[in-house]
């Protein structure tokens, strides 16, 4: 099989895995389960937990021991498991306990499978990476798109079936990945290797550049603002059901479909990023993403399923561009500041910083003001939530167009390629 169409399974699969629940997770613990909403945010934490330091872990493993693909199939069979055993947790603490156990296996394949496709595309002198990358990277949204509708309308947006539909896929993957091109460590030991370089954790030292440290730390930022979208955008647009007007209306009933917009979206805004990272370069691109979660947050403060409905469809046309700019060209951009050695990891190093301390960041501390600020005798206050998450994007955008330099060479991003 060509080798695109054996990193576009791949990627389908990576992401179906995750959009099984992840989106409609809310409607489980708030529905079913009818847990208290206090703990919820802990849920989206563990994600940021697991990413603090298994995809750099795992970057160093498969850098320096342990064939990429390899390690990726071995994760995400353990992923499935544990999904399968998730359904049977019957206390909010302990389930808790047993998602971080989930994500610890399945936080690093992300970073992996960037690392694998990379390598798989250098190793192909047919292919291009930055043309050919977005093309199969946008089909991990198709797998994201095609595990929300399955989920939604076979009913299952509440139960635990969303876990095991995951699950199977997950092992299937898993074992798949066995298949894939050999994706050999690249770091060969050395005697006049230093004490960093000897344990693996030299892509740590991308931290002492100010260019790069600066480049993570807003990654964490934006980051965080993704965590707030994933827990909470669904359970927003289910609750319109206690307003009279709007309990029988579309966005109620298939919030879910209403959700995967967004997704849909991500597949345009995709394949648009070769064009914009050459003719924009990172910062702008970066920019473009941190205003694009102001109007994501802001449209969804003013909108509603009726009158107000096509600012909430343009708030997901909106996150295509928000999280495509951000997440697909930022990997690119570490794709091109470090050399073959430290691939994996400093792709590792880039998902804890957004998935990891972004993730924390987003979800601990949301849960804490919604809780606090912004729920009143159980009902929580939609609107100024979405606000003050629009302002906070704003913030971060403004910081970043005035301490991030960055003079760019369209060079920089065709060298991806060789």
């Amino acid at each position: 099989m060509n080798i695109k169409l054996r990193l576009t399974l791949m990627n389908f699969l990576q992401f179906f895995v995750w959009g099984a629940w992840l989106i409609t997770i809310a409607n489980y613990w708030f529905g079913t389960k009818q847990w208290d909403g206090t703990q919820f945010g802990l849920v989206f934490g563990t994600m940021g937990i697991a990413s603090l330091f298994m995809p750099t872990l795992t970057g160093i493993i498969a850098d320096r021991w342990v064939n990429a693909e390899r390690l990726y199939g071995i994760l995400h069979v353990l992923y499935g498991c544990v999904l399968f055993y998730l359904p049977q947790v019957t206390t909010p603490t302990d389930f808790i306990y047993i998602m971080l156990l989930a994500m610890c296996f399945y936080m690093p394949t992300i970073a992996l499978s960037n690392s694998i496709s990379y390598t798989s595309l250098k190793n192909d002198s047919e292919a291009d990476v930055v043309k050919d990358f977005p093309p199969i990277r946008v089909w991990g949204t198709v797998g994201f798109i095609v595990a929300m509708w399955v989920t939604n309308l076979s009913g299952n947006k509440a139960s635990e079936y969303q876990f095991y539909i995951a699950g199977i896929a997950a092992i299937l993957l898993g074992i798949y990945s066995f298949t894939l091109p050999k994706c050999k460590p690249q770091h060969l030991k050395s005697e006049k290797a230093s004490f960093m370089e000897s344990i693996g954790l030299e892509a740590f030292k991308l931290f002492g550049s100010y260019k790069m440290a600066l480049f993570f730390i807003f990654s964490m930022f934006l980051g965080g603002a993704l965590q707030l979208t994933n827990a909470y955008g669904d359970v927003f647009l289910d609750e319109f059901k206690r307003v009279p007007e709007y309990a029988d209306s579309f966005v109620v009933k298939y919030s879910t479909i209403i959700m995967s917009i967004s997704q849909i979206s991500e597949t345009l805004f995709i394949l648009a990023i070769p064009f914009f990272l050459k003719k924009f370069g990172i910062k702008k691109v970066m920019l473009i993403s941190m205003f694009a979660w102001v109007f994501r947050f802001g449209l969804f403060a003013f909108g509603n399923p009726t009158d107000g409905l096509w600012m909430i469809i343009l708030s997901c046309i909106v996150y295509g561009m928000a999280f495509d700019f951000f997440n697909i060209s930022g990997s690119l951009f570490v794709e091109t500041s470090t050399n073959s050695k430290i691939r994996s990891s400093a792709q590792g190093l880039f998902m804890m910083m957004t998935n990891g301390f972004g993730a924390v960041l987003g979800s601990f501390t949301s849960g804490w003001a919604i809780d606090k600020y912004f729920t009143h005798d159980g009902q929580r206050d939609w609107h100024n939530i979405w606000i003050s998450f629009a302002v906070y994007a704003f913030i971060v955008a403004i910081a970043f167009a005035v301490l991030f330099k960055h003079e760019h060479n369209p060079k920089d991003v065709e060298n991806i390629a060789h």
